[in-house]
């Protein structure tokens, strides 16, 4: 890499909307010489195609990570700030220190380096977009993984978020220890 080019990270979340599973973020340095074709905001993705850019994404960039935030840190310290939590995590993991960091949304937290929030850098930022991909495949992973421990909530399909089918579910079966207590359609349950 010649001297002097700037690192700079791209950081994006997923599953700030969700009744249940927690906040993940990740942030990713991509190789400006190894670009990769078909970087836009995961959303905007078939999960098959997420599913195909995840590896290459992890293959080419200089330094991916993953962040979190659980269940617990959501309803103790709120959705913004457990966002925000998962998102310093996400970039202090990298094995890289980025120069720069560039999240999307209105608002970054402290990284101890340059940060600005970029609305709609989805949309914009290669890094941020290689991000968004994989947090949204993790998460996605892991609502499916809790669907066979947490079965009758329908956690495969809606991946958390707050569908018909999973309120309805919420009624039947009652709030599990993976619900967001501080959400107001699982706290009106409680």
């Amino acid at each position: 890499m010649e001297l002097g080019r700037m690192l700079i990270a791209g950081v994006d979340e997923v599953g700030r909307g969700p009744l249940a599973g927690p906040v993940v973020t990740a942030a990713v340095i991509l190789d400006p010489d190894m670009p990769i074709d078909g970087l836009v905001d995961s959303k905007l993705l078939r999960p098959e195609r997420r599913e195909a850019l995840e590896p290459l994404i992890k293959q080419h960039a200089l330094a991916w990570a993953i962040g979190r935030a659980d269940v617990d840190e959501i309803d103790s310290l709120n959705i913004l700030h457990a966002t925000m939590l998962a998102m310093q995590r996400a970039v202090a993991g990298l094995a890289l220190r980025p120069a720069r960091v560039l999240v999307d949304g209105d608002r970054c937290p402290d990284f101890g380096c340059p940060a600005e929030a970029v609305i709609k850098g989805d949309q914009s930022v290669a890094a941020i977009c290689a991000a968004s991909i994989l947090a949204k495949v993790c998460r996605d992973r892991e609502m499916i993984e809790l669907d066979g421990l947490y079965p009758g909530y329908g956690l495969a399909s809606h991946k958390g978020y707050g569908t018909k089918q999973h309120l309805e579910a919420l009624q039947s079966h009652g709030v599990s220890v993976i619900h967001r207590r501080s959400f107001g359609p699982v706290q009106r349950l409680l």
